[in-house]
Protein backbone atom coordinates (compact mmCIF):
# COMPACT_ATOMS: atom_id res chain seq x y z
CA UNK A 1 0.00 0.00 0.00
CA UNK A 2 1.42 3.75 -0.98
CA UNK A 3 3.57 4.84 2.08
CA UNK A 4 2.53 8.44 1.56
CA UNK A 5 -1.67 7.01 2.28
CA UNK A 6 -0.18 5.09 5.52
CA UNK A 7 1.65 7.81 7.02
CA UNK A 8 -1.50 10.43 6.40
CA UNK A 9 -3.22 7.90 8.48
CA UNK A 10 -0.81 7.26 11.23
CA UNK A 11 -0.98 11.10 11.82
CA UNK A 12 -4.56 11.43 11.55
CA UNK A 13 -4.86 8.45 13.94
CA UNK A 14 -2.23 10.70 16.32
CA UNK A 15 -4.32 13.31 15.75
CA UNK A 16 -7.79 11.69 16.61
CA UNK A 17 -6.43 10.77 19.89
CA UNK A 18 -5.12 14.87 20.95
CA UNK A 19 -8.54 16.30 19.09
CA UNK A 20 -9.92 13.96 21.36
CA UNK A 21 -7.99 15.21 24.63
CA UNK A 22 -8.52 18.70 23.13
CA UNK A 23 -12.60 18.27 23.18
CA UNK A 24 -12.85 16.88 26.56
CA UNK A 25 -10.79 19.39 28.60
CA UNK A 26 -9.85 22.15 26.67
CA UNK A 27 -13.64 22.47 24.74
CA UNK A 28 -15.88 21.25 27.62
CA UNK A 29 -16.04 25.02 29.00
CA UNK A 30 -15.95 26.23 25.40
CA UNK A 31 -19.18 24.82 23.42
CA UNK A 32 -22.66 23.87 24.40
CA UNK A 33 -23.66 20.16 24.47
CA UNK A 34 -24.31 20.11 20.94
CA UNK A 35 -21.44 21.37 19.42
CA UNK A 36 -19.26 19.19 21.97
CA UNK A 37 -21.21 16.29 20.78
CA UNK A 38 -20.73 17.42 17.15
CA UNK A 39 -16.69 17.72 18.19
CA UNK A 40 -17.34 14.20 19.38
CA UNK A 41 -18.88 12.64 16.32
CA UNK A 42 -15.93 14.02 14.15
CA UNK A 43 -13.26 12.52 16.29
CA UNK A 44 -14.89 9.34 16.46
CA UNK A 45 -15.34 9.03 12.21
CA UNK A 46 -12.13 9.96 11.85
CA UNK A 47 -10.53 7.32 14.48
CA UNK A 48 -12.71 4.60 12.86
CA UNK A 49 -11.90 5.31 9.75
CA UNK A 50 -8.08 5.34 10.46
CA UNK A 51 -8.76 1.68 11.97
CA UNK A 52 -10.26 1.00 9.10
CA UNK A 53 -7.79 1.54 6.17
CA UNK A 54 -5.09 0.18 8.56
CA UNK A 55 -6.87 -3.03 8.94
CA UNK A 56 -7.77 -3.10 4.82
CA UNK A 57 -3.81 -2.22 4.39
CA UNK A 58 -2.86 -5.45 7.03
CA UNK A 59 -5.14 -8.00 7.00
CA UNK A 60 -7.19 -7.88 3.37
CA UNK A 61 -6.00 -9.63 0.06
CA UNK A 62 -6.48 -6.83 -2.01
CA UNK A 63 -4.74 -5.54 -4.40
CA UNK A 64 -2.68 -2.21 -4.26
CA UNK A 65 -4.83 -0.35 -6.49
CA UNK A 66 -7.70 -1.63 -4.12
CA UNK A 67 -6.41 -0.94 -0.70
CA UNK A 68 -5.27 2.56 -2.32
CA UNK A 69 -8.78 3.45 -4.14
CA UNK A 70 -10.49 2.74 -0.40
CA UNK A 71 -8.31 4.44 1.65
CA UNK A 72 -8.77 7.64 -0.73
CA UNK A 73 -12.15 7.45 -0.52
CA UNK A 74 -11.92 7.10 3.56
CA UNK A 75 -9.00 9.60 4.29
CA UNK A 76 -11.16 12.03 1.97
CA UNK A 77 -14.64 11.04 3.91
CA UNK A 78 -12.36 12.19 7.03
CA UNK A 79 -11.67 15.42 5.74
CA UNK A 80 -14.97 16.31 4.68
CA UNK A 81 -16.89 14.82 7.24
CA UNK A 82 -14.98 15.36 10.52
CA UNK A 83 -12.74 18.49 9.43
CA UNK A 84 -16.59 20.12 8.25
CA UNK A 85 -17.38 19.19 12.42
CA UNK A 86 -14.35 20.97 13.55
CA UNK A 87 -14.73 23.98 11.59
CA UNK A 88 -18.33 24.28 12.45
CA UNK A 89 -17.47 23.56 16.11
CA UNK A 90 -14.65 25.45 16.78
CA UNK A 91 -13.68 27.28 13.61
CA UNK A 92 -16.43 28.81 13.88
CA UNK A 93 -17.42 28.25 10.31
CA UNK A 94 -21.54 29.12 9.61
CA UNK A 95 -22.87 25.16 8.81
CA UNK A 96 -25.13 27.20 5.87
CA UNK A 97 -21.98 27.79 4.00
CA UNK A 98 -20.83 24.19 4.06
CA UNK A 99 -24.49 22.34 4.36
CA UNK A 100 -23.10 19.74 1.73
CA UNK A 101 -19.88 19.00 2.76
CA UNK A 102 -20.81 16.90 6.00
CA UNK A 103 -22.93 14.69 4.17
CA UNK A 104 -20.93 14.27 1.34
CA UNK A 105 -18.05 13.07 3.59
CA UNK A 106 -20.68 10.54 4.62
CA UNK A 107 -21.26 9.36 0.94
CA UNK A 108 -17.68 8.95 0.81
CA UNK A 109 -17.38 6.97 3.86
CA UNK A 110 -20.24 5.29 2.35
CA UNK A 111 -18.98 4.41 -1.15
CA UNK A 112 -15.60 3.31 0.64
CA UNK A 113 -17.46 0.59 2.77
CA UNK A 114 -19.56 -0.61 -0.15
CA UNK A 115 -16.39 -0.83 -2.32
CA UNK A 116 -14.82 -2.80 0.57
CA UNK A 117 -17.58 -5.38 0.42
CA UNK A 118 -17.66 -5.42 -3.25
CA UNK A 119 -13.98 -6.42 -4.20
CA UNK A 120 -14.26 -8.89 -0.87
CA UNK A 121 -16.76 -10.53 -2.77
CA UNK A 122 -15.08 -10.68 -6.15
CA UNK A 123 -12.04 -12.50 -3.88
Amino acid sequence: MNKLILSITAILGALSIVLGAFGAHALKEKLDILALKNFETGVRYQLYHVIAILLVAALSQLSGTDKNQISILFLVGILFFSGSLYAITVGGINPKSIWFVTPLGGLLFIVGWLLLAYKFIRL
